[in-house]
């Protein structure tokens, strides 16, 4: 609405802004989280199970960046140890019930993942396969490593099979091309700066996202499809 200028005293159609600002004024932001601030709850899922893998090093490199952060509570998920069953069922078995509370509880995920061949391990998709309600409305990050590309077309595969869960990926990674000369073997990044940045940002966005869909769920359950 335009105020004419030069006009007299206001009319209905030409209260001055101000007076309309006083007159609805809007609350602190404090006063409109839902959810009070506390640590969120993230899970780290170590994807590859392979023999000689670096997934373990760069994962436990990120969870100490992730601890640092200050405000994520860290899980370390090594599918290495998970005994995936390799024929999908209705229901998630026995053995898997430990990492199926892991992930429900969790408030949001990082995939570090390997690429083979183009794509994601087998064992991250039979993990994301067993599962639904653990993914839905939740955020999921990703730290990659590999060859040229850094891991980063297996990243772009898991954010379709992630949306099929109705999960929330994040934009920004950490990334390592050519894992074997850019990860030293004394389990950190050469030059540490450069990742240590990524990993921030990552981060911040994570908590960003988990912290919004913390309170959107609070508020009324998620309208997933079945």
């Amino acid at each position: 609405m335009q105020i004419p200028r030069g006009s007299g005293a206001p009319t209905a159609s030409t209260v001055p802004v101000g007076e309309i600002a006083d007159a609805q004024p809007r609350p602190p932001a404090e006063q409109t989280q839902d959810v009070p601030a506390r640590t969120l709850g993230l899970a780290i899922v170590v994807a590859s199970v392979r023999q000689g893998r670096r997934g373990a090093a760069v994962a436990s490199w990120f969870s100490n960046e992730a601890t640092r952060h200050g405000r994520l509570d860290v899980d370390l998920i090594d599918l290495a140890t998970a005994s995936l069953p390799l024929v999908l069922a209705d229901d998630p078995p026995v053995e898997l019930a430990d990492v199926t509370s892991r992930l429900g509880s969790a408030d949001a995920f990082v995939i570090v993942t390997p690429e083979y061949n183009h794509s994601f391990p087998a064992s991250i998709k039979s993990l994301i396969d067993w599962h639904f309600s653990q993914w839905r409305a939740k955020p999921v990050g990703f730290v990659s490593y590999g060859g040229q590309s850094g891991g980063l077309r297996a990243v772009e595969a898991l954010r379709l099979v992630l949306a099929e869960m109705h999960a929330v990926t994040i934009r920004d990674t950490v990334s390592f091309p050519m894992v074997w000369e850019t990860f030293g073997d004394d389990g950190r990044p050469v030059n540490e700066e450069g990742p240590a940045a990524a990993a921030q940002a990552l981060l911040d966005q994570l908590a960003w996202w988990a912290t919004a869909l913390l309170q959107a769920r609070s508020r009324s359950p998620y309208p997933a499809s079945a």
